[in-house]
Parts: C-alpha cells; sequence; structure tokens
C-alpha cells in the first residue's frame, strides 16, 4: 500500500494496521505473537541498558588490574600513568554509585600522596639509611593481593558440591521393629546333637608314652615314711597324677614289703591300713 492510499484510509476514519516491517524479522514475541516495533508507552529504566565490561572486587584488584594490563614492573610502578588511568575510572563510578566509589577516592588520595612523596628530595635517616620507597607500602599490599586471589582462584577451581557435582541419595527401607527367625527348641536339640554326633567322629585319640620308673617311688615312699611314724595306705597315693601313677606307686609299695622294708598293718577287719618302716629310727 502507498503513502497516498494510506493517507486517504486515514481520512476517511479507517486506522492503519499495517506494520513498518512486513517481511523483517520481529525482535521478540508477546504471547506467541511477533512484535515489530516498541509500543509507545514502554517504560525503561535509566540503568537497564548498561553494560559493565570489567567487575572488580575493590581498589586493590583495580590497581593491580591497571598494572598488569600493561606489563608494568610492580616494584617500579609508574605513579603518574597509573594515577590518571585508575581517577578516569573512579569518575565512570562516581556518576553512578557514589557510595561504591568512596573506598576508591580513598586509593585514589592515597596514589597521590605517594606521587607527591616521591616528588619530593629524599632524605636520609637518622641512622644515616635510605629512605624508605613510598612506594614500598602499596606493592607489599599489592604483592599479598595478588597471592590473595590466585590462591581463591585455586580453590575455586576445585569441584563443588552443586556447582560441579551433585551427591547421590538412596533410600534403603528399614523396619523399625527387628524380626527374628521362628526356631523350635526341638529343631535346635536336634541341630545340637548332630554337631556332637560329627565331632565323636572326628575325634582323634592319642596314646603316648610316659617312663615310670618303680625304683624312683620307691626311694619316694620311703622318704615319706621317714618324716612320719604311721602313714595311712590312702595317704601314699595321689589320685590327680593319674592312673599310670598310682598302679607304679603301689608296684613300689608292695616291692618295699617284699624286700621287707616296711610294714603294713591293720588292728582289724575293715580298719584302716598303716604303713610305716620295718624298723625305727635310732
Amino acid at each position: 500500500m502507498s503513502t497516498r492510499e494510506s493517507d486517504a484510509l486515514a481520512l476517511a476514519g479507517h486506522p492503519d494496521t499495517t506494520p513498518d516491517v512486513i517481511d523483517g524479522v520481529a525482535f521478540a514475541r508477546l504471547y506467541g505473537e511477533p512484535l515489530f516495533k516498541l509500543p509507545h508507552d514502554l517504560y525503561i529504566p535509566p540503568d537497564a541498558l548498561e553494560v559493565f565490561l570489567e567487575a572488580f572486587e575493590g581498589p586493590l584488584d583495580l590497581l593491580l588490574y591497571l598494572i598488569r594490563k600493561q606489563n608494568f614492573n610492580i616494584l617500579d610502578i609508574p605513579l603518574a600513568q597509573v594515577t590518571l588511568q585508575y581517577l578516569e575510572y573512579v569518575d565512570q563510578i562516581r556518576l553512578h554509585n557514589l557510595e561504591l566509589a568512596a573506598e576508591y577516592l580513598l586509593m585514589a588520595a592515597m596514589l597521590i600522596e605517594i606521587k607527591s612523596r616521591m616528588l619530593l628530595p629524599s632524605r636520609k635517616a637518622d641512622t644515616g639509611e635510605e629512605a624508605v620507597d613510598p612506594r614500598a607500602e602499596l606493592v607489599r599490599r599489592l604483592l599479598e593481593y595478588e597471592q590473595i586471589k590466585l590462591a581463591a582462584y585455586k580453590l575455586d577451581s576445585l569441584p563443588q558440591l552443586g556447582r560441579d557435582y551433585v551427591r547421590t541419595q538412596i533410600y534403603i527401607e528399614q523396619s523399625v521393629v527387628t524380626r527374628w527367625p521362628e526356631v523350635d527348641a526341638g529343631e535346635l536339640q536336634a541341630a545340637w546333637a548332630d554337631v556332637l554326633k560329627r565331632a565323636k567322629l572326628t575325634a582323634h585319640h592319642t596314646i603316648s608314652r610316659e617312663e615310670l620308673s618303680v625304683r624312683e617311688h620307691m626311694t619316694g615312699i620311703l622318704r615319706r615314711l621317714q618324716s612320719a611314724r604311721f602313714v595311712e595306705f590312702a595317704d601314699l597315693f595321689d589320685p590327680t597324677r593319674g592312673v599310670p601313677v598310682l598302679v607304679v606307686n603301689f608296684i613300689a609299695l608292695l616291692e618295699l614289703a617284699k624286700e621287707t622294708l616296711i610294714e603294713i598293718t591293720q588292728a582289724e577287719a575293715f580298719a584302716p591300713i598303716y604303713v610305716r618302716l620295718s624298723y625305727s629310727p635310732t
């Protein structure tokens, strides 16, 4: 439609609904409908289209950026050039955020002070030593800040929970009441009997050989009788030493009686039996 035809429609009271761009690309969509031009009543905040190319954490961060970007020696900073660049950035900050610019202004004042001290003639200290470089304290703070910033960058590069990986969680259903297996007492008794039966089948009987001397037991009995006038027959035997020892001890007692070295006496039937030496010690 030409311009003349559009003007004619407008004079006739018919609004022109033809978009300015027919074959162009819509720059936005509203509820699915393309928009080829902005509404006249659209409000755009003043700071909506601001773009910050560089973001700094503070005055030291900005100062370190200016030094490293231009490959300046941090131990020999050209303060005049750095201060000018620093003030240009501070002026930009003051236009938008005066509270944020306060600490940057403090650093700018420090740079100007250091530069003014460098312009004055240097004086030796009272001890005769060379005067301290006014930039020394600033250099120290910059080096410490750079080390901390590098350490923070290394820590941030480490994997973090929620950012680089997700912790896996597994839910296991657990019963509140403990359930024990049901076992009958008769089954438990039968199982125990089976264990004992198998233990007897695998048991080994070991026969050990022990050499016992009848002469040694004879000597022991004589020594025992020398300390007492009469000794009861049962006291001459120690049941805890086992059956073989008891048998040998009894044979030794019979040999002593055979050789008439001891006497075995009994006062009456079923009375205690006593043993004594055949001769009385003088």
